[in-house]
């Protein structure tokens, strides 16, 4: 599988290469404010619910980019947390972070592709596995993702991902008007690419960066449910909702932070984002 998709793989790795420094810097993610604030977490309440506490407990984070949220399970009282990304300027710029805010005794970050896991993590299991938003649509192949996933998980630890919803990336970006959505990608995905032009960074649209192309796969609901089951995973929460952690043209804020959602009186909606919580039975 790897090997078709190595070029399109190759490509995403030097694109967040350039993104990382961009983002460490970027008033998006505003790092500093995590640096001089040891109470700062960027772990939503909902999401903390949803997980559960954490105190004292072992936890994964796959595709953990430059490790905000993974130091932020450590600040929620993790005993220790591993973060996996495959860019090595994530990985360096995440070390970086947990040396600075004083976490590095307890916070370990490792370069892998996630299709060459385990590697070095060979033989280790998690109370908590976690994915954050804006994961999954880097991976053209959940299957080796689902097993990896379910092979960290320890006897009545649990796997936890929140992300935009499937149905989320069958939209097209530019709407004419309200109540007249318009479809332009394939919700089912089928292991189709999909190739799109890139400038600057998501966090930094100015950023002057090489890289001019990023590459994309769809997975939908069922697909992601049932590869995680498959693998023997009990999924005991899976919920959608009707918010979205960041802007797109179609929806409007919906109060404070970054929430978004449906306009008033749109007819008729769809699921925006969801969470997803499964158990491995011990």
């Amino acid at each position: 599988m790897r090997r078709a998709y190595e070029k399109e793989l190759n490509e995403n790795r030097q694109l967040w290469e350039e993104w990382t420094p961009v983002n460490v810097a970027s008033a998006f993610y505003d790092a500093q404010r995590f640096r001089d604030d040891p109470h700062d977490v960027r772990i939503a309440a909902w999401q903390q619910a949803e997980v559960g506490d954490v105190t004292g407990k072992t936890l994964l984070h796959l595709q953990c980019h430059f490790g905000l949220d993974t130091l932020s399970w450590a600040r929620l009282g993790a005993a220790r947390v591993t973060g996996v990304d495959f860019s090595p300027a994530a990985v360096a710029a995440a070390r970086q972070l947990a040396a600075q805010v004083g976490l590095a005794a307890r916070a370990r970050f490792v370069e892998s592709n996630i299709y060459d896991l385990p590697g070095p993590l060979a033989g280790e299991t998690f109370d908590v596995v976690y994915t954050g938003c804006g994961a999954l649509g880097w991976l053209p192949d959940l299957e080796p993702w689902a097993r990896c996933v379910a092979d960290f998980v320890a006897p009545g630890g649990i796997f936890y991902v929140h992300e935009a919803h499937p149905a989320l990336w069958a939209i097209a970006d530019e709407q004419q008007t309200p109540n007249d959505l318009h479809l332009a990608y394939d919700y089912w995905g089928g292991g189709e690419t999909l190739s799109t032009p890139v400038r600057g960074s998501y966090a930094d649209p100015s950023a002057d960066i090489a890289s001019t192309v990023q590459h994309g796969w769809n997975h939908s609901l069922g697909e992601i449910v049932t590869r995680l089951a498959r693998h023997g995973l009990r999924i005991e929460l899976l919920d959608e909702k009707r918010e979205l952690d960041w802007p797109m043209p179609f929806l409007v804020p919906t109060g404070a932070g970054t929430q978004h959602g449906w306009p008033p009186g749109q007819v008729g909606t769809l699921p925006l984002m969801y969470s997803l919580r499964a158990r491995k039975d011990g």
